[in-house]
C-alpha cells in the first residue's frame, strides 16, 4: 500500500522486512523494543526500515506497532502470526530434506511459533514420519505452558538471552499447527544456551545468537530420546549476535566448560605473599587473567590485602584439582562464578 509497512520484531524479523521493503519502494516503520541488541537496530536501519525503540519486550513493541498501523493507515506484517510467513519460513524445511533426505528428526528454535509451523508443515507433507522437535528457552516457555493447558497462555514477562525467541506468547495459527504437526517441546536454560554457543564457535567456527544454539543446546543436553545412529538436523537459525552480548555469553559459555575460574583469597600484605600464591598456579598450569588487589575492605585484617584472580583452566577437574591445591595450601579460596 501506499501508506507503506509497520511491523514489530525483536530484530530478525525487523531486517527482513527492512530490505524486502526496501527493494519494492515501499516504506517501512519497525517497531522494536527499547532494549533490542544495538547491531540489530542498526542493521535494520541500514537496510531502509525506519526504527522506532518502544517497549520493554516484543508484545509491547507490537502494541506500539498496531497503533502506528491505525494512526497512519499501514499494513501489518507479523512476525510470525501470518501463513505468508510460515510458509516461507517453511522452505527451511524443504532445504533440509533436499540436503539430508535421510533425517529422523529436525529440531527448531520456537518464540512465537512461526518458524517451527512453516518447517514441521513443509516436513510432514513430504515425510510424515521425520520427528520434529521444537525448544524453548526457560525464559520464554510459552508454548510449553499452553501445550500443558491446552489452550494459549501468556507469561507475565520473559527472561533470556535468546532475545530471537523472547516472546510472552504464541501465536494463534502456529499454536494449532504445532499442536498437530510437532512431535515435542522441550526447554534448556540460558546456562545450556552459552554452552552450545560457545561450542559451536570453539569447534565449527559457527557463529549464532542465543536464539539459533537452543536447537543444539536440547541435543547435548539430551532433553529428548534419540537412537545412537539417528540423523538429527538441529536448525542453527540466527546469527544476529550483539558484540557485547556474545563477549558475556561466552564467559558464561567458559564458566559451564569449567575454563573460567574466578577466585577470591586474602594474603597479608607483604613481600612474597602474591608470588607465593602465583607459584602453585604456575605449577598448576593455570593461566591468569586478570589479578585485583583490595586494600579496604573491613571483611579483612588491616594487614591483609584480598585478591581476586580470573584464570584459565583445562575443564572442571582442573579448576576442582587446583582449588584443592591451594586449600591444601593453607589459603581460604571463595569461587565468585
Amino acid at each position: 500500500q501506499a501508506a507503506g509497512v509497520v511491523t514489530a520484531s525483536a530484530g530478525n524479523h525487523a531486517q527482513g522486512v527492512a530490505l524486502a521493503a526496501t527493494r519494492a519502494g515501499v516504506d517501512a516503520t519497525i517497531v522494536m523494543p527499547e532494549h533490542a541488541p544495538i547491531s540489530k537496530v542498526k542493521a535494520t536501519r541500514r537496510y531502509g526500515g525506519r526504527v522506532v525503540l518502544d517497549g520493554v519486550d516484543y508484545e509491547e513493541a507490537q502494541a506500539r506497532a498496531h497503533e502506528i498501523e491505525r494512526e497512519e493507515g499501514r499494513t501489518y506484517v507479523h512476525a510470525f502470526d501470518d501463513e505468508m510467513v510460515m510458509a516461507g519460513q517453511g522452505t527451511i524445511g524443504l532445504e533440509i530434506l533436499e540436503q539430508q533426505p535421510d533425517v529422523d528428526t529436525v529440531i527448531v528454535p520456537i518464540g512465537g511459533g512461526g518458524l517451527i509451523s512453516g518447517i514441521a508443515t513443509a516436513i510432514k507433507a513430504q515425510q510424515p514420519d521425520v520427528r520434529v522437535i521444537g525448544v524453548q528457552a526457560e525464559g520464554a516457555s510459552s508454548v510449553i505452558d499452553s501445550l500443558a493447558a491446552g489452550e494459549i497462555r501468556e507469561r507475565d514477562s520473559v527472561n533470556t538471552v535468546a532475545d530471537g525467541i523472547a516472546t510472552r506468547s504464541v501465536g494463534e495459527q502456529p499454536f494449532e499447527i504445532i499442536q498437530e504437526r510437532v512431535d515435542e517441546v522441550v526447554t534448556v536454560s540460558d546456562e545450556e544456551i552459552a554452552l552450545a554457543l560457545t561450542l559451536l564457535l570453539e569447534r565449527s567456527k559457527t557463529l549464532v545468537e542465543g536464539a539459533g544454539a537452543v536447537a543444539l543446546s536440547a541435543l547435548l543436553e539430551d532433553r529428548f530420546e534419540y537412537d545412537d545412529d539417528e540423523v538429527i538436523v538441529p536448525a542453527l537459525c540466527g546469527g544476529n549476535i550483539d558484540m557485547n552480548v556474545l563477549t558475556t555469553v561466552i564467559l558464561r559459555g567458559m564458566i559451564q566448560l569449567g575454563r573460567y575460574l574466578k577466585i577470591r583469597t586474602v594474603l597479608h600484605d607483604q613481600p612474597g605473599a602474591l608470588e607465593g600464591l602465583i607459584e602453585i598456579i604456575a605449577d598448576k598450569d593455570a593461566n591468569i587473567y586478570e589479578i585485583h588487589h583490595e586494600r579496604a575492605s573491613r571483611e579483612i585484617g588491616m594487614s591483609d590485602t584480598s585478591v581476586e584472580l580470573e584464570l584459565e583452566t583445562h575443564g572442571p577437574e582442573h579448576a576442582a584439582e587446583l582449588l584443592a591445591t591451594l586449600r591444601d595450601a593453607g589459603y581460604t579460596v571463595d569461587v565468585l562464578n
